[in-house]
């Protein structure tokens, strides 16, 4: 069977996230700790306890996220769930995808989205960039919608087909919320995030990035993984590399991702990861797929009895 793990970005956390897994999984437990000890701060208190203003800056919440989906993986794996044949993740999930593919170490990877982290916060101050969800209008539509308005303000996640976010400078941002509604846009709205992701506005952080990258190893990945810049599975690591790099400044190409994955033959995924977000986005990208999440055990165990 052809099996697709996909993995959440930033919006997916909350205090105790995959705690019931962690609490019956020595294998998942034992991954709290050791990004504990990557970081040289108690990032599992933070993610089992909060305070949710700190789990939610971008700093902590990378890595938060990162943490919880290998946690997940380990626990999928322990109880002898199959192996996924393809991976994929969005945003910042990609770097979950890419650490169960074994492309990077788990406490590199924990250190590498942690100082991701601070490099997209500190590349516009608060309050200065804003990203909004857009529904109901085709992909064309709202990125000519963001062309209109004065100031940086582009596609920043093609999610599904009636779904677009848009990212870049607060003000530019509101004036293509407004365009949108009198397009015919369904909905509108302003999202609750601290940095707008995936437009230049990130390109700041860009030299930084690639220094990181540069002095991370990175291998060959075990398994393919289809990455957001290209929507396609990188045949070696100066590509995946590169689309790290892109992938900060450029549009997250979910429903094209996912499409590759399905034509590639995967016809089940997982969502390897808290929460149901990327299920509910794959009904609108192709309902004939079956998505199981196992974000909390009782998850786990219904897709482990199902084979996934």
């Amino acid at each position: 069977m052809s099996l697709g793990f996909v993995f959440p970005g930033q919006g997916a956390q909350e205090v105790g996230m995959v705690g019931d897994v962690t609490a019956v999984e020595p294998a998942a437990a034992a991954r709290f700790e050791e990004a504990s000890d990557a970081l040289g701060f108690d990032l599992a208190g933070v993610v089992r306890e909060g305070p949710a203003e700190r789990l939610n800056s971008t700093e902590i919440t990378q890595p938060a996220m990162l943490l919880a989906s290998v946690a997940l993986f380990d626990a999928w794996t322990a109880r002898g769930g199959p192996a996924p044949t393809v991976v994929a993740g969005h945003s910042l999930g990609e770097y979950s995808a890419l650490t169960v593919a074994g492309t990077l170490d788990f406490a590199a990877a924990i250190r590498l989205v942690h100082e991701r982290g601070k490099l997209m916060q500190e590349a516009v101050p608060a309050g200065e960039g804003a990203m909004a969800a857009i529904l109901g209008l085709d992909d064309d539509v709202v990125a000519a919608c963001c062309a209109e308005v004065d100031g940086v303000c582009t596609p920043a996640n093609y999610n599904s087909p009636g779904q677009v976010v848009i990212a870049g400078a607060a003000d530019a941002v509101q004036r293509a919320t407004e365009t949108c509604k009198s397009q015919g846009a369904r909905r509108a709205v302003l999202l609750d995030v601290s940095v707008p992701s995936h437009c230049v506005l990130m390109a700041p952080a860009g030299d930084a990035l690639g220094a990181l990258l540069d002095a991370v190893e990175l291998r060959d990945p075990s398994i393919p993984v289809v990455q957001n810049f290209s929507a396609e599975a990188a045949a070696d690591v100066a590509t995946i590399r590169a689309n790290l790099l892109r992938q900060l400044v450029s549009p997250v190409q979910w429903a094209a991702s996912v499409r590759t994955m399905a034509e590639g033959g995967a016809r089940v995924f997982v969502e390897c990861g808290p929460g149901n977000v990327l299920g509910g986005l794959a009904r609108r990208i192709d309902r004939s797929l079956t998505f199981r999440g196992i974000g909390t055990l009782d998850g786990l165990e219904q897709a482990l009895a199902a084979g996934a």
